[in-house]
């Protein structure tokens, strides 16, 4: 069980930026959580600290039983994998079944073992007539599902998606949300940056809200496409279903209806 603590951390890059601060937050193992904010509200270097890809300068991460500043990427990545927004700064490898191999072989998995998560994965992410292909001879939307799945190939407790849903269109935002939902059966964490509003609604329980390096909100989607203060704050947009509910009188006062089905149920 890998269970993540986050206690006053601040983040300045060498430039003297600082990108968050004072931010206090614990998830447990299997929370479907979304990660929310403007550009540059500190999202992205809030998350890239739980797989060590930036160490604090200022408080404490501890992934499992383990202090980030204490151990390196290869140790932390056993436990959360991290899928890049942009998959050509993951992807190295000279054709896809290479890349969905790199991170098996790195955990020390034996060749029978490889080849079975090699071929499950192909098969669920519709990779397999790509294998011997070099993954940059694919589209961008076919690039970032080889990305996700050689990280989810690893099986890490926690999985970090950054931006999925940015560059794909209707069936790979499928393919991803059906992705979550399996890993939500699987007891994974699954946490999301994401823009998508809908995704966020529908595919996440708990939303953490980034605003200015600091962390605002954190509590359910519903609460807070609820909450106008936030919103506005944050110039964040509700999903157009709950947009309309809204307006039409059918949401609860403090909290908002999320999906179609939710809507239908409450005319």
């Amino acid at each position: 069980m890998t269970n993540l603590k986050v206690s006053n951390l601040q983040h300045t890059y060498p430039n003297g930026v600082v990108a968050v601060s004072g931010v206090n937050v614990e998830i447990e193992q299997g929370e479907q959580i979304s990660v929310v904010g403007q550009n540059g509200s500190g999202k992205t270097t809030l998350v890239k600290h739980w797989n060590g890809l930036l160490k604090p300068t200022e408080g404490n991460v501890i992934v499992g039983e383990l202090d980030t500043r204490e151990h390196s990427v290869n140790v932390l990545a056993r436990k959360v994998g991290y899928v890049f927004q942009n998959p050509n700064h993951q992807i190295f490898a000279a054709s896809v079944q290479e890349e969905l191999e790199f991170g098996l072989i790195n955990i020390g998995l034996d060749e029978e073992e490889i080849k079975k998560r090699v071929d499950l994965i192909s098969e669920e992410f519709g990779l397999v007539e790509y294998l011997e292909t070099n993954p940059y001879r694919l589209g961008f939307s076919i690039r970032k599902s080889v990305a996700m799945a050689s990280i989810i190939a690893m099986e890490p407790d926690v999985i970090v998606l950054d931006e999925p849903t940015t560059g794909q269109d209707y069936l790979g935002i499928k393919a991803i949300r059906l992705a979550i939902k399996k890993l939500k059966e699987q007891g994974k964490t699954v946490i999301v940056v994401s823009h998508d509003m809908p995704l966020v609604a529908e595919d996440t329980d708990r939303v953490l809200v980034m605003c200015d390096t600091e962390l605002i909100f954190d509590g359910t989607p519903s609460k807070l496409f609820s909450d106008q203060s936030t919103l506005e704050k944050t110039n964040l947009l509700p999903p157009q279903i709950t947009s309309f509910t809204q307006r039409i009188g059918k949401a609860k006062t403090n909290e908002s209806l999320l999906s179609v089905e939710e809507a239908i149920d409450a005319l």
